[in-house]
């Protein structure tokens, strides 16, 4: 007898730039940067519970020992 196993559904979100939809892990954490497949943007994990959200995520700046 054999039984076949269905992947786990995985979660995308929206893009905030090119509104493409990026895949979500189902174990992401807040904080956690996500790469547009469409357009390379960086978002950042705001919120996991009760909805995900995402935002852009900030710019690393240097800092060039100021």
């Amino acid at each position: 007898m054999s039984t076949t196993a269905t992947a786990p559904a995985h979660q995308t979100v929206l893009c905030t730039e090119c509104g493409g939809n990026v895949r979500v892990p189902s174990d992401v954490m807040v904080g956690e940067i996500l790469a547009c497949p469409d357009c390379g943007a960086e978002l950042e994990v705001q919120t996991v519970t009760p909805t995900l959200t995402v935002e852009l995520a900030p710019e690393v700046q240097e800092d060039w020992g100021e």
